[in-house]
């Protein structure tokens, strides 16, 4: 992984692309991909991040294990992923710990796809979306509880109820 530390910071440039395609619907970003998520190479790659079982919950389907199952069950849904930061200066997996981040470009996603919905997995990804991307892409965003572990306040089922809003823009 390339990095330079700094006070047990580490400068990390994301490396994941977004996941979307021509029919996606809906955007969804979070902030920046995980130790988790780096070692497993895909989004949400924590087993304790409850995004693909929540997804999957609202959606009717079977949790999708692996990268190759999470892409299919995006294609499928309708549903694209990316993370508002592209590079940023960070201790472990810590939103809080984010210094110096630089904003991805969401233009190809946004101009490749007819995404109604630009939804935002927790605060960080809110705050940073509104800060930089927000004016870039003149569409403002849903801001939606982490289904991040960290979160724990937020039970799966009050997750569920927030996060129920993205079926009205993939069902209708």
């Amino acid at each position: 992984m390339p990095g330079r530390t700094s006070a047990e910071y580490i400068h990390l440039i994301h490396t994941f692309e977004p996941a979307y395609d021509g029919e996606s619907r809906i955007l969804i970003l979070g902030s920046f991909p995980s130790v988790k998520s780096r070692e497993s190479g895909f989004y949400y790659g924590h087993p304790q991040n409850r995004f693909w079982r929540l997804a999957a919950d609202l959606r009717g389907e079977k949790i999708p294990r692996d990268p190759d199952e999470k892409k299919e069950f995006l294609r499928r849904n309708r549903i694209a992923l990316y993370d508002v930061i592209g590079e940023c200066d960070i201790r472990g997996s810590s939103d809080s710990s984010v210094r110096n981040a630089v904003p991805t470009d969401l233009r190809p996603i946004l101009e490749g796809a007819p995404v109604r919905t630009i939804y935002v997995n927790g605060k960080l990804a809110e705050k940073l979306y509104r800060r930089f991307q927000e004016k870039t892409c003149g569409r403002p965003c849903v801001p939606l509880p982490s289904t991040s572990p960290a979160n724990a306040a937020w039970t799966f089922p009050m997750l569920r109820a927030a996060w129920a809003v993205i079926n009205r823009d993939l069902d209708g």
